[in-house]
């Protein structure tokens, strides 16, 4: 299996999708895109995971180093949509609490847009 990645412009927000496998021999692929985007001044990213089957700890290191990125340029880096296996591995590496998750791409585009709701 191979790796495709897409993006969309949707405002300030660019939601990269990531659809495949996720490995040792795809994650160059996508670091590339990541890079041409912080380059190009994108660092408000929302990956759209649904599509996405396997991610090993190469993968991991990827998503950890864009959010590095991110952050460092003042955006924002959030996950979305992961299959339950993608999850499990974010979970049991526990990254799902440092990589901001959400269940749907809707949602991890409009996070932080409204005030939040009181308690």
């Amino acid at each position: 299996m191979s790796l495709t990645v897409s993006t969309v412009q949707h405002g300030d927000v660019v939601v990269v999708t990531v659809a495949g496998e996720l490995d040792m021999g795809t994650a160059p692929q996508l670091q590339d895109q990541i890079t041409d985007l912080l380059d190009k001044g994108r660092s408000r990213l929302v990956f759209d995971l649904a599509d996405l089957s396997f991610c090993d700890s190469t993968g991991l290191s990827v998503f950890v180093r864009a959010k590095n990125n991110c952050d460092e340029a003042g955006g924002i880096f959030r996950l979305a949509a992961p299959q339950r296996g993608v999850l499990r591995i974010l979970e049991v590496s526990g990254l799902v609490e440092v990589l901001e998750t959400y269940p749907t791409v809707e949602e991890a585009r409009t996070a932080g847009a409204a005030a939040p709701a009181a308690d």
